[in-house]
């Protein structure tokens, strides 16, 4: 990867368990590899308790619990995946609100596996085309998007990949969206 995000401030919001450790990860090392600066926001203090599939993994220190953090502090938005992580992050209005204000600001977004749940619960994806898990595709579908079964799809901000096996893909194209800044047409979506 090539890409340079120098100096770029990435808010990678994850639940406080159950985010799945490698979607974590290899993006966060990517980010900072390319200069990026990532910060892990949760919605309480203290520790995110990752997973690899089903059975528990590593502890990562939280940055910020969601109701310290402002998302005019970062220039771009990673949703990693794992089934509970966006399941308990959309029930979180704060969360939703979060995921919702870089949308109103044009910002890039990357979103991986079920992390999508979280943008359906924004209502920021709209007469867009993702992936996803494909056990996400109906509640997509009826969210008014357009799911496509591709290893990684870009729409005016928004990267989405389906799975681990796709994070080069998803790697280089979120660090390409997030070298490109702000994508006008982003804001436009959110109702």
């Amino acid at each position: 990867m090539d890409e340079r995000i120098d100096g770029t401030k990435v808010a990678v919001l994850v639940a406080n368990e159950g985010v799945e450790q490698v979607e974590l990860t290899e993006p966060w090392q990517a980010i900072q590899d390319a200069g990026g600066r990532p910060s892990l926001i949760a919605p309480q203090p203290g520790e995110a308790l990752a997973f690899n599939h089903l059975d528990k993994g590593d502890s990562f220190q939280v940055d910020r619990a969601i109701g310290e953090a402002d998302p005019d502090d970062y220039d771009a938005l990673l949703l990693p995946g794992g089934v509970a992580n966006p399941d308990q992050l959309r029930t979180s209005p704060e969360a939703v609100a979060f995921v919702r204000a870089f949308f109103a600001a044009g910002k890039p977004v990357a979103a991986i596996c079920h992390a999508p749940w979280t943008l359906v619960e924004a209502d920021v994806v709209r007469g867009r085309t993702l992936t996803s898990w494909p056990s996400l595709r109906t509640d997509l579908r009826n969210a008014g998007a357009t799911w496509v079964d591709e290893e990684v799809v870009t729409d005016n901000g928004l990267v989405t990949s389906r799975k681990p096996d796709d994070l080069p893909a998803f790697c280089a194209k979120m660090l390409e969206e997030f070298a490109e800044g702000r994508h006008p047409a982003q804001s436009t979506s959110v109702s």
